[in-house]
């Protein structure tokens, strides 16, 4: 490739790591002895997934097993590739094996690929006719066949941090094959650039190369907040995720739910996706607000809430932002409660403040053969044979007879659980 055809390839692509130690991120994956490591030093041949969101490295770490090794690399993408493109390179990678020559297939987007299209790639790798490496977004439990996986090491790639970032913005900034050293990026700028960028490499690579031309065009070397976002064509989300920023947009976001204002719990929802903050952060207060502030008046919330946590875990960004928002309307349009959080806190102040009591003798453990010679057991009614299933009995400590913790609100689901309360209630009093 001539000089000026590298020129006019991607930054992303100009920067691409040339050997395994100029990988950025993924040090959990790359320690000396490690199975990324064995294979890209051509001490390993087993076949990998690389599970992890965009731009993270995983086509990079590919080309570099490749290069490093001296291997032909092949790319294929599950989502243009079809069987019969499978099976041709597969034949030629038998060919070039019987010359000596090894073959890296590198099949970007996997998890696309047809139970059939899976098939054909099973022999190949059983027989070690390529090294296999595999790129997905997806979780390859639930996307892969068994027969491929059992063959294979699933390696999960981590999403990129700003630490990570701002070595690969340096590195273009002042790298030969980069900007080489022609432009100044201020603090805003990059900021800006990190923020928007979502721990993507790609993304802020095509940003700063971007915001480069921009610059170029207005004659000048320095890259500032307005140029980029100029670039971008989207303002940046002023936004400090260890900052004010941070608490003071989540303490919005959680008002905003609890007041019932689904469109500007949405509103904050965006603006923390649109400023990369973690989305398991999120997941975790919905989770937190569906206890504290809905409770027992809509009790599938939490349900709903738990299920965006397990699906920002299971597909990640930029889908998992549905995942976030489908709760985030459930939480908000909910009917809402406090009497669970206000219920244990009760009880816990009144643990804390010694009043406990003790176990009264008839709820005691029973089940060793002395125990009745301390009358632990005797007396105890066992509820199910009681009408309605509630035998009438002391519950709580003598010091706390009568006390009660939970009182449930005439909100949605708990105006029902009101009315049975108080039926049970009536059922467990002494005179009953």
């Amino acid at each position: 490739m001539s000089q000026a055809d590298h020129a006019n390839l991607p930054l992303a692509v100009r920067l691409r790591p040339r050997g395994i130690d100029e990988i950025v991120g993924q040090q959990h994956l790359l320690a000396p002895g490690s199975p990324l490591r064995r294979l890209a030093e051509g001490t390993g041949a087993m076949s990998v997934f690389l599970w992890g969101p965009p731009g993270v490295g995983k086509t990079t770490i590919a080309a570099v097993v490749s290069h490093q090794t001296g291997r032909r690399f092949v790319e294929i993408s599950a989502v243009t590739s079809g069987v019969k493109e499978v099976r041709a390179q597969l034949e030629t990678a038998k060919k070039e094996l019987a010359r000596g020559v090894s073959t890296v297939l590198f099949v970007d987007e996997v998890h696309r690929f047809n139970k059939a299209q899976q098939d054909v790639l099973l022999p190949a790798v059983e027989n070690r006719l390529v090294t296999l490496i595999a790129a997905t977004t997806e979780n390859p439990s639930f996307s892969v066949i068994s027969p491929l996986l059992s063959r294979s090491l699933i390696l999960t790639l981590r999403p990129l941090t700003d630490d990570d970032l701002n070595i690969l913005v340096d590195r273009a900034l002042s790298d030969p094959r980069g900007l080489e050293g022609k432009y100044r990026l201020d603090q805003q700028a990059r900021t800006a650039m990190l923020s928007m960028a979502g721990g993507d490499a790609r993304r802020v690579l095509t940003y700063l190369e971007e915001a480069a031309r921009s610059a170029d065009a207005r004659a000048t070397a320095a890259i500032d907040l307005e140029i980029v976002e100029q670039s971008v064509d989207r303002a940046a989300v002023r936004y400090d995720a260890d900052g004010d920023q941070h608490y003071d947009v989540i303490s919005a976001f959680i008002k905003s739910v609890r007041g019932s204002d689904v469109d500007a719990a949405l509103h904050w929802l965006a603006r923390m996706i649109q400023a990369g903050e973690d989305p398991r952060f999120i997941a975790r207060r919905l989770i937190v607000l569906a206890s504290e502030d809905i409770g027992m008046a809509a009790p599938t919330v939490l349900q709903t809430c738990v299920a965006a946590a397990q699906a920002v875990q299971l597909i990640g960004m930029p889908e998992a932002r549905i995942n976030l928002a489908h709760a985030t309307i459930a939480a908000a349009a909910a009917p809402k409660s406090n009497a669970v959080v206000m219920a244990i806190g009760a009880a816990i102040a009144d643990v804390e403040a010694g009043r406990i009591g003790n176990v009264p003798p008839h709820l005691r453990d029973a089940h060793y053969s002395s125990a009745g010679d301390y009358g632990h057991g005797v007396g105890y009614r066992y509820a199910h044979d009681y009408p309605h299933g509630v035998a009438a009995q002391q519950y709580l400590p003598d010091e706390l007879v009568g006390r009660r913790y939970y009182q449930p609100t005439s909100h949605g689901n708990e105006a029902q659980i009101a009315e049975r309360l108080d039926t049970i209630r009536e059922l467990l009093a002494p005179e009953a």
